[in-house]
C-alpha cells in the first residue's frame, strides 16, 4: 500500500523529533531561570543606585564595586539568554527540517545534524556564560561579608485602592 508508506515515514519522523523537543523544553527552562537572575540582578542594581547619593565613605567603594560586578552580571545573563534563544530556534528549525526531510526526496541528514551540534554548541556556551555570572555572584556576596547598610529598603504596601 503506498499510503501506509508515508504513513511509516511520518511516524518514524515523529520519533525522531521527540528527543529535540525534550532539549527545547530544556532550553526554556534555562530561559526561564537566567530570566529571573536577571531580574534579581537589575532590583538589587536598582536599589543600590537609589541609596548611592546618600552613601559617604568606605561604603560607597563598595557600593561601586558592587555595581560595576552587577553590571557585568547583566550582560553575561543577556548574552546568555541570547544563545539560548538561539539554540531554541536551532532545535526548532532542526524539527521543521526533519519533517521537511520526511516529504522531500532530498537528503537532509547532514543539515539536521549540523542544526543539533550548533544547537548544542550555542547552548554550552550560554551555559558557560550563566556559570560565570553564577560564580560572579557568589564572589561578590561572599566579599561582602556583612551586608550594606542599605542591603534591605523598607517598601511600604500601597496598593491602588489606598492610593
Amino acid at each position: 500500500m503506498p499510503g501506509e508508506s508515508n504513513f511509516l515515514d511520518i511516524a518514524r519522523v515523529i520519533q525522531l523529533a521527540v528527543a529535540p523537543v525534550f532539549l527545547l523544553t530544556a532550553i526554556g527552562t534555562i530561559i526561564n531561570v537566567l530570566i529571573q537572575r536577571l531580574g534579581r540582578a537589575l532590583d538589587r542594581r536598582r536599589i543600590i543606585e537609589e541609596q548611592v547619593p546618600h552613601i559617604e565613605g568606605e561604603v560607597l567603594g563598595d557600593a561601586e564595586v558592587e555595581l560595576s560586578l552587577l553590571n557585568r552580571r547583566i550582560v553575561l545573563v543577556l548574552w546568555a539568554i541570547a544563545l539560548a534563544v538561539l539554540a531554541g530556534t536551532l532545535v526548532c528549525l532542526l524539527i521543521g527540517v526533519a519533517f521537511a526531510g520526511a516529504f522531500v526526496e532530498t537528503n537532509l541528514v547532514r543539515v539536521v545534524a549540523a542544526l543539533f551540534v550548533g544547537a548544542v554548541t550555542v547552548l554550552t556556551v550560554a551555559l558557560l556564560l550563566f556559570l560565570r555570572e553564577v560564580l560572579i555572584a557568589a564572589w561578590g556576596a561572599h566579599r561582602t561579608g556583612v551586608p550594606y547598610q542599605f542591603a534591605r529598603v523598607d517598601r511600604t504596601k500601597d496598593t491602588a485602592a489606598t492610593k
